[in-house]
């Protein structure tokens, strides 16, 4: 006799799964490629290939790699906190860290370029050392930074949560280090999630509008980044530019969720080969 289900039908849940994949994801998608494919190869080289362009593409993909790699090491700190350890406040900490996921970024933005103008409570100090952050390439970075550490957090820590402790106490009563531990034991069983948080976090950089324009200063062949061009194109009236150049960034997404997916099953399947 075949077992009934608690969710709905196999054709009902597939159903309304592919329609809103459809409607909400694939149409949008295909929509902005058609409409980049509109300008032909020659023209769309030509808007990808312009110094403007160019360089709104290196700012935005070297602070993102910046603010990634900032999160790769705090928020696997933070996250190894929150799961492993007991202490006053830790409740507030928690919650603190899913603050960038309920602030409009645009709150955020303001905040931030407050918090590091030259006379902000942290630029003052930061500019009497000679470090500018607001309206340079470094106060983007930290946008970023601030809008995307939730990912890695809330990726790694159910993780480290569910490891335990058995598996440390085992490795250490082998006759294990510390860093043995951590390099041979805890680090492989939590490096997929690892991945998969730093990618997503990645990919909220590369996209993050709100937070970057404010603290930008938004200069051209400086602090320009892509999402702005993209915006900048829209309100000039040219769609074909403006959807060139978010097609791009949609690439640029692409490309880096296949590799990270390929890493992971790599991971996988070696770990497999290990047991």
């Amino acid at each position: 006799m075949r077992q009934r289900s608690v969710i709905p039908g196999f054709g009902l849940a597939l159903g309304t799964t592919v329609l809103y994949l459809g409607a909400i994801v694939l149409l949008p998608l295909c929509a902005l490629i058609l409409r980049a494919s509109d300008v032909g190869v020659e023209q769309f080289w030509t808007i990808l290939s312009a110094p403007r362009t160019l360089s709104a593409i290196r700012v935005t993909v070297t602070m993102a790699l910046a603010a990634t790699l900032f999160n790769a090491v705090y928020g696997l700190l933070l996250a190894w906190v929150l799961a492993r350890y007991e202490f006053p406040g830790k409740r507030v900490l928690d919650a603190l860290v899913d603050v960038p996921f309920a602030l409009p970024t645009a709150v955020a933005g303001l905040a931030l370029t407050a918090l590091f103008a030259k006379n902000g409570w942290f630029g003052a100090p930061l500019d009497s050392i000679g470090v500018s952050v607001s309206y340079t390439p470094l106060g983007i970075a930290i946008a970023m930074a601030f809008t995307s550490v939730p990912f890695v957090v809330r990726t790694v820590q159910p993780v480290i949560e569910d490891l335990g402790t058995d598996v440390e106490e085992a490795s250490r009563s082998l006759g294990a280090s510390d860093w043995q531990i951590l390099r041979k034991v805890i680090f492989p069983s939590i490096f997929p999630a690892f991945l998969a948080g730093c990618s997503l976090a990645f990919a909220r950089c590369l996209g993050e509008f709100g937070a970057v324009i404010f603290i930008a200063g938004n200069q051209p062949m400086k602090t320009e980044i892509v999402a702005l061009l993209a915006f900048i194109r829209l309100e000039e009236y040219n769609y074909g530019a403006a959807a060139a150049i978010a097609t791009v960034m949609l690439a640029m997404a692409f490309v880096m969720l296949i590799v990270t997916n390929i890493i992971q099953a790599w991971h996988l399947r070696y770990l497999g080969r290990g047991d």
